[in-house]
């Protein structure tokens, strides 16, 4: 899948018309929300909200004027791309506590009119999607059609589906975890160490000219390993040097391993607040959805329609993590499709495996329907013919299955080749005689997946497809056959 892209976009902003009381007992208020929206105008069931990872923000898609790159998700944001915008209206959010136009501790506390730094509450990912909540009421959009995310994007997600059920029909958790691992605890703590040993930490209370560059640049080359998988830096770095060719016996930079790692934490700094690291990862140390120690019991209340990925080369959110959301999720009978993509890129596959996360990701929001591949007014036969009319009718159109109809062109029945045998068999002649009579059958705008359920819990081969009391179609179990092999 390729698709087009959304063109240029600008960051908008939103300033929340209630306060929020955070998990802690704190209450913000005058909380500012930085979002994009692209694609259709919002509307009943149409609107897909796009949840970022640590490092991300609002801006998923397009381009902003006078920058190089796209949106951090443009290969799966765009028309015919798997967040269709030519059918779905997608916004994106900054999460409270981040530095990309959401209010967080750089921002200006309306009540001393200086930045929150410290002062900024501690935040939880409950309260970040309690804020998305709050935006999405006050901008009059009252449900979702999904709610996508990847890593701590996968975690709102899944939060969503917790705190607020049947708001979101469909829920994509990508690479991610119903609760954080002690391993996620151990490398947030070094990350926060990083940058609150650095003397320029100050408390928190850095100058905008003056901030610990040091130590957030260390977290970040730290946390970037991470992201990576030992396949992915075998096959980009290897143990080559960068720029000689000799080992100089210093401590000097010298493998590319090193230099790529640095260059990372020095772009890094760039664009990121230190404080918002601190913030960002301790809410993703609270994140727990397990209830009495049970995901199952966590997660019995939601009710949606779920997607589950992982990624086969990472390390940080590994396929078990999601294969227990999947497990607790059958365990208590939720509807939930899962996948390890294969991938040598790490925890950053979901990323960068565009052409996998567009096809299983667009399956799952956009799945074909017996529309899609139904044949079209299919021959019809009255429920006065004959069996040999029936019979002659089969032959002509080279088909197995043949709905009858009441005169006033109504369904009534349906006839296969079978019962066209047993006939002769028994000496039958009307048609009235063999069909199969209070017949099942199934709308155009069905998913191919519930006409294949009815199909095999019925264990019969074939479906009128009905639309208006009239038949506009046929579903047969060979289509499902061709379609499930080429995809």
């Amino acid at each position: 899948m390729t698709g087009g892209s959304v063109g240029d976009v600008v960051t908008r902003y939103h300033t929340l018309q209630t306060p929020l009381h955070l998990e802690s007992g704190a209450v913000l208020n005058d909380i500012v929300i930085a979002y994009e929206q692209y694609g259709c105008s919002p509307a009943h069931g149409n609107t897909i909200l796009v949840c970022h990872a640590l490092s991300g923000d609002a801006h998923a898609a397009g381009m902003h004027k006078g920058d190089k790159h796209p949106g951090w998700w443009d290969g799966v944001i765009g028309p015919g791309k798997a967040l269709d915008t030519d059918r779905y209206c997608i916004i994106a959010t900054n999460v409270i506590g981040g530095c990309k136009g959401s209010t967080g501790p750089a921002a200006i506390n309306p009540d001393t009119k200086l930045p929150y730094g410290p002062d900024f509450p501690v935040i939880t990912i409950r309260d970040m999607v309690a804020a998305q909540h709050t935006f999405l009421i006050e901008q009059e959009i009252h449900d979702l059609y999904a709610v996508v995310g990847g890593s701590m994007g996968g975690m709102q997600s899944l939060q969503w589906s917790v705190e607020y059920p049947g708001f979101a029909r469909r829920i994509v958790v990508i690479a991610a975890a119903g609760y954080s691992t002690p391993m996620h605890i151990a490398f947030g703590a070094v990350g926060r160490a990083a940058i609150m040993t650095d003397p320029a930490w100050k408390g928190g209370r850095y100058s905008a000219d003056e901030k610990p560059d040091r130590g957030l640049s260390l977290a970040r080359m730290m946390a970037h390993i991470t992201y990576l998988s030992d396949q992915s830096m075998h096959k980009k770095f290897g143990r080559r040097l960068q720029e000689k060719t000799e080992y100089g016996y210093g401590f000097e930079t010298e493998f590319s391993v090193e230099s790529y790692l640095k260059h990372q934490g020095r772009s890094f700094v760039q664009r990121f607040d230190p404080n918002s690291y601190l913030y960002i990862t301790k809410a993703i140390d609270y994140y727990d959805l397990t209830k009495n120690g049970s995901l199952s019991e966590g997660l019995k209340e939601t009710d949606a329609k779920f997607l589950i990925l992982s990624v086969s080369t990472d390390w940080l959110y590994p396929p078990y993590l999601s294969e227990e959301i999947v497990m607790a999720l059958n365990s208590i009978g939720k509807d939930v499709q899962y996948t390890e993509v294969m991938s040598g890129f790490g925890h950053d596959g979901f990323l960068l495996e565009d052409d996998q996360m567009n096809y299983l990701i667009g399956r799952f929001l956009t799945p074909l329907t017996v529309a899609d591949i139904m044949i079209r007014d299919p021959p019809t036969i009255r429920g006065c013919a004959t069996i040999r009319a029936a019979a002659a009718t089969m032959i002509e159109r080279e088909v197995n299955h043949l709905p009858v109809l009441h005169a006033d062109g109504t369904l009534c029945g349906i006839v296969t080749s079978w019962d066209i045998a047993k006939a002769v068999a028994g000496e039958h002649t009307m048609l009235d005689e063999i069909m199969t009579k209070n017949v099942l059958s199934v709308s155009a705008d069905a998913t191919l997946r519930d006409a294949a359920k009815i199909l095999d819990k019925y264990h019969i081969s074939a479906l009128p497809v009905v639309g208006q009391g009239k038949v506009v179609g046929m579903l047969t179990s060979e289509q499902l056959s061709h379609i499930a092999e080429r995809r």
